[in-house]
């Protein structure tokens, strides 16, 4: 398996990071989107239907699922603290994908463990 260190390598291959301050909205559910995020620094929360469900820490990564077919937002996306984040289109994602197919596992793993915590979080409340 791919280490944090290796698929945020990915990222900060890309342009310059966005920064984000604590309280800034990344993205919000429902929203159409075209990139993924990799968390160089601070945590970011996730946030649906108004409550926190989860919060994401430096060296993990973020909004896969408007890359691999999802339309929109699944969730509100909210710097908790200052943050800095690196980020890949779908072009830098599919290129990622085919040099480095654990890339793809690495994503698709963060993704499905989010979606079941996000469901299982939803499904108490």
């Amino acid at each position: 398996m791919l280490s944090p260190v290796v698929t945020l390598s990915i990222f900060q291959k890309q342009p310059g990071p966005k920064a984000f301050s604590a309280g800034d909205i990344i993205f919000e559910e429902g929203q159409p989107g075209d990139l993924m995020y990799g968390i160089l620094e601070g945590e970011v929360e996730v946030v649906v239907n108004n409550q926190v469900v989860e919060t994401i820490a430096a060296s993990e990564v973020f909004g896969a699922g408007v890359l691999v077919g999802v339309k929109n937002r699944t969730y509100t996306a909210i710097a908790k603290t200052d943050c800095k984040l690196a980020y890949i289109d779908e072009s830098a994602f599919l290129f990622a994908v085919q040099e480095t197919p654990t890339f793809a596992l690495k994503v698709m793993k963060s993704y499905s463990e989010r979606l079941s915590r996000v469901e299982h979080q939803l499904s108490s409340l």
